[in-house]
C-alpha cells in the first residue's frame, strides 16, 4: 500500500510540474527546461500507468494468476525504464542540436523554474526513495533523475548569466542524461533477468545446495530451481533424496532456505532406492548417491 502511495504522489507532483515546466521553457528559451517538460509528461504517463500496475500486483493469487500479481509491477518498471531510455536519448539529441545551434536564453526566468524544479522533484524523490519493488525504483531513478537535470539547470543559468557561455546548459544536460542512462539500462537489465527467471542475485545456487546438504537425513538434492517473481519474493522448486521422515526434513530445508530470502519452496521427496525421472538429474544422482554411500 505505501508503495502505491509513494507511486501515486510521484505522478502528481510530476504532471502538475511538467505543464508548469512545459510553460516555462518557452518563456525562458531553455532547451533544457523544453526537452525536460516533454520528457517529465512522457514520465508522468509511465507513473501513472506504474501507479495501477503496482496496485493490480497486490491482489493475491487465484486459479488464472496462480502465482499471483506480482510481475504486473516489474511490467510498470519495464514501461518506466523504457520511456526513461528513449526520454534521455531525445534529451541528448536536443542538447547536441543546440551546442551546435545556439539560442538565446532568458537566464534569470532559468533560475526561477530551476529553484521550483528542484524543490518540487526532490520531494518526489523524497517519497519513492525506500521502495524496494522494481516498480518503485524506476520511478524514482526518475525523479533523480529530474531532481540532477534541475540542479544542472540551476548550475548551468547562474553560470550563463555571469559568462553568457550558452553552450553550457546542454552540455551540462548531456552529462546527466548519460548517467540516468547507465542507470536505466542496469535497471532493464535487471528486468530481463527476471523475466527470463535468472537465480535472483545474492543467492548462489551451489551454496543453496551445500547448505541443504549438510542438513541431517538428506543423502542429495538435485533438480533445484530458484528464481524470482518481482525481485522481492523469490520461489524454489528441488529433488531430496532422504529416507528420513518427510515432513521433518521439508522444515528443516524450510528454515535454511528461509535466511537466503527464499519463501515458497516446493519439495519433492525421493527414497535412496528411487531414479529421477528427469534426464538432466539421473547422472548426477547416480553420482551423489554412490558418493554419500561411500561415506
Amino acid at each position: 500500500m505505501k508503495t502505491e502511495q509513494n507511486i501515486l504522489i510521484a505522478f502528481i507532483l510530476n504532471f502538475t510540474f511538467s505543464v508548469f515546466e512545459f510553460l516555462g521553457g518557452i518563456f525562458t528559451g531553455s532547451v533544457a527546461i523544453i526537452s525536460d517538460a516533454v520528457h517529465d509528461i512522457g514520465d508522468a504517463a509511465s507513473i501513472g500507468i506504474s501507479y495501477f500496475l503496482e496496485k493490480k500486483s497486490k491482489k493475491p493469487a487465484d486459479y488464472i494468476y496462480t502465482y499471483g500479481y506480482a510481475r504486473y509491477s516489474v511490467i510498470g518498471g519495464l514501461i518506466t525504464t523504457i520511456i526513461l531510455l528513449v526520454g534521455s536519448g531525445l534529451v541528448i539529441y536536443n542538447a547536441v542540436s543546440r551546442i551546435i545551434n545556439p539560442a538565446e536564453i532568458n537566464y534569470n526566468g532559468m533560475i526561477i523554474f530551476a529553484v521550483v524544479g528542484v524543490c518540487v522533484n526532490f520531494c518526489a524523490a523524497f517519497f519513492t526513495r525506500e521502495g524496494s519493488s522494481i516498480n518503485q525504483k524506476a520511478v524514482n531513478l526518475h525523479m533523480l533523475e529530474d531532481v540532477l537535470g534541475w540542479l544542472v539547470v540551476l548550475v548551468g543559468a547562474v553560470i550563463m548569466r555571469f559568462t553568457d557561455f550558452k553552450i553550457i546548459d546542454p552540455i551540462m544536460s548531456i552529462i546527466v542524461s548519460i548517467f540516468i542512462l547507465i542507470n536505466a539500462v542496469k535497471n532493464l537489465k535487471e528486468i530481463i533477468d527476471l523475466f527470463l527467471e535468472k537465480v535472483p542475485k545474492n543467492i548462489e545456487t551451489q551454496e543453496i545446495k551445500e547448505h541443504i546438504r549438510k542438513i541431517d537425513g538428506v543423502l542429495d538434492v538435485h533438480h533445484i530451481h530458484i528464481w524470482s517473481l518481482d525481485g522481492e519474493n523469490n520461489l524454489a522448486t528441488m529433488h531430496i533424496v532422504s529416507d528420513f521422515e518427510p515432513y521433518k526434513i521439508k522444515d528443516k530445508i524450510r528454515t535454511e532456505l528461509s535466511e537466503h530470502n527464499i519463501g515458497h519452496i516446493t519439495i519433492e521427496i525421493e527414497t535412496s532406492k528411487e531414479h529421477c525421472h528427469e534426464k538432466q538429474c539421473q547422472a548426477k544422482f547416480k553420482t551423489h548417491i554412490g558418493h554419500n554411500h561411500n561415506h
